[in-house]
């Protein structure tokens, strides 16, 4: 441990970020369940159809990696997923020893319709954050919580992740308060 701080001084910081991060999951894992709810889905598949849409197929080892599960969870519910028609499974001639996943045309359109689907006004979270986004005309850029997921997940993970964002913004539009896609464009592998 490092010397410049006290076992008291860690204990609040470690019980500060356990208690605020229990607080928000339960809002997130609410507001994600509701969701994904008219869809059939759960949250483990729909964060593996998600991964496989931004990634435009994936490693089961990817899906586990960008999705912070066990390869075990990633591939079971993966092959739920498959058995609602929603992903494929396949080897690369030059790479037998992964599982990839690929979304099939009905997966891409449960994607597509979740994504127009979203509803701001039933996300206890965004709902909690827009007085700050009034008051400083943008939503929390959460760098100091972004750093302490870099450095426990890496950067490869962080890129990953803030690209996703990026392809999001650059694929969807907001159109009247609806969002949608884009017009087509070829999607480029990750």
């Amino acid at each position: 441990m490092d010397k410049d701080i006290s076992k008291i001084e860690a204990l609040l910081f470690s019980q500060k970020i356990s208690q605020l991060g229990k607080a928000l999951w339960k809002s997130i894992e609410k507001d994600w369940q509701q969701w994904i709810k008219p869809f059939d889905l759960n949250i483990n598949e729909h964060h593996i159809l998600w991964i496989a849409y931004y990634l435009n197929g994936a490693s089961i080892s990817d899906v586990a990696k960008f999705g912070v599960m066990h390869v075990s969870t990633a591939f079971n519910f993966s092959k739920k997923l498959e058995e609602k028609g929603l992903l494929s499974f396949s080897k690369k001639v030059d790479d037998k020893r992964n599982t990839y996943i690929q979304l099939t045309e009905k997966g891409e359109n449960i994607v597509l319709e979740l994504i127009k689907s979203y509803d701001p006004s039933k996300n206890s979270v965004l709902q909690g954050a827009l007085p700050l986004k009034e008051m400083y005309g943008k939503f929390p850029d959460i760098l100091e919580l972004t750093a302490i997921v870099r450095n426990i997940y890496g950067n490869d993970f962080m890129k990953i992740f803030q690209s996703s964002f990026h392809h999001l913004e650059d694929e969807f539009t907001d159109d009247d308060g609806f969002i949608k896609k884009k017009e087509d464009k070829e999607k480029e592998v990750v």
